[in-house]
């Protein structure tokens, strides 16, 4: 899933689990177990207002479980969740006023797609009149706009994915929370949906809060990434700056980068199993790990570099993955262009790029 980083503002640190702007919601010391199990463990985190931020991270993170906890389905076992700055802990699910929409969409059946948008507009006591303009107002807002009297099982997956969102977005809650909500759709459908998401949420002004393991996704959709591990926040930042500089290795990894080894960072140079690269100024210096991004890696004819035989190639759109078994240190992945990638079997060298270089704290 492609995203233009690059356009994002910036106004917020990168590292570490800074809990964010103070605004809509916040999370204070927030801990939920499950037995012995700690699923969230004492999450810091703030949500401003008009602000879209996505929870990332592997299976049983605590991304779901914190979003269960701010909707009121899941109590705390310690900590406190404030909306508008007033505690909710005796505050019941359906009077919290948050919208929560989950990967299975979870549509009733027995209603057509106008019954199901106007369900939350009922339970508020709005009359009739009020309910058909909101439902024609949302169906023509997620593109369905004569689908009112359609059975919901007549819906594709994609159709259903933008009914269950015009219900969540209703009535009208200021603080709308996506669980997995493209999980279950192919991925082509996926990245166009992606993108209209946030243009819906950006001509509504909704405040959103969303939990993804994809972090295409997550970068495609957000104006701030929580990256989550074993209940707790390891690094929040801008997408850009997420990708740019991972807090840790895990981070790294996560994010799909292999090319990570330990190093010792002396100046601008950094001895690692692949031998010395170079590494960007003002680098952490000593026992550190170092990431090569795989545009970092320039595959080369020949020349004085790291002697490097091509195992594999992945095509990846414009560019081809490239993976190489070096003289010495693990496998490395290159980013060719498409019409200069070399074949399996081939000796290459390689060059390091200390830009694409990252010496992890």
């Amino acid at each position: 899933m492609s995203s233009d980083l690059s356009s994002r503002p910036d106004p917020r640190p990168v590292n570490g689990a800074s809990p964010g702007p103070a605004g809509l919601l916040t999370l204070e010391g927030a801990t939920v177990r499950f037995g012995g199990r700690t699923a969230l463990d004492a999450v810091d985190l703030a949500v401003a207002e008009h602000e879209l931020v996505c929870l990332l991270g592997p299976s049983g993170s605590g991304k779901s479980t914190l979003l269960r906890a701010v909707a009121g389905l899941r109590p705390l076992d310690a900590g406190r969740v404030l909306l508008d700055g007033r505690d909710q802990t005796s505050v019941p699910a359906h009077r919290r006023g948050v919208g929560l929409m989950f990967q299975d969409h979870q549509l009733f059946p027995q209603r057509n797609v106008a019954g199901n948008i106007a369900f939350g507009l009922r339970a508020q006591g709005a009359g009739r009149a009020e309910q058909r303009d909101r439902v024609a107002e949302l169906l023509d807002l997620v593109g369905l706009p004569d689908a009112g009297d359609r059975a919901v099982s007549a819906l594709s997956g994609g159709e259903q994915q933008r009914v269950a969102l015009a219900r969540a977005l209703a009535p009208r809650p200021r603080l709308l929370m996506l669980d997995e909500p493209l999980g279950q759709l192919d991925r082509s459908l996926r990245e166009r949906l992606v993108v209209e998401l946030r243009e819906v949420f950006g001509r509504l002004g909704t405040t959103v809060l969303a939990v993804t393991h994809d972090q295409g996704e997550a970068f495609a959709l957000a104006d701030r990434v929580v990256v989550m591990r074993d209940g707790r926040i390891v690094q929040t930042g801008t997408p850009l700056d997420v990708w740019r500089r991972p807090a840790d290795e895990f981070v790294a990894r996560f994010l799909g980068f292999d090319n990570v080894v330990p190093g010792t960072v002396t100046g601008r140079v950094a001895d690692t199993p692949w031998g010395e690269i170079p590494v960007p100024g003002g680098s952490a210096q000593g026992a550190r790990t170092v990431l090569v991004r795989p545009e970092g890696v320039r595959v080369l004819a020949d020349g004085p570099g790291l002697r490097c035989l091509v195992v594999g190639r992945t095509f990846q759109g414009s560019r081809v993955a490239v993976r190489l078994r070096p003289d010495r240190g693990p496998l490395l992945e290159a980013a060719c262009p498409l019409r200069s990638a070399p074949d399996p079997g081939e000796d290459v060298r390689v060059e390091f790029d200390a830009a694409d270089t990252v010496v992890l704290e």
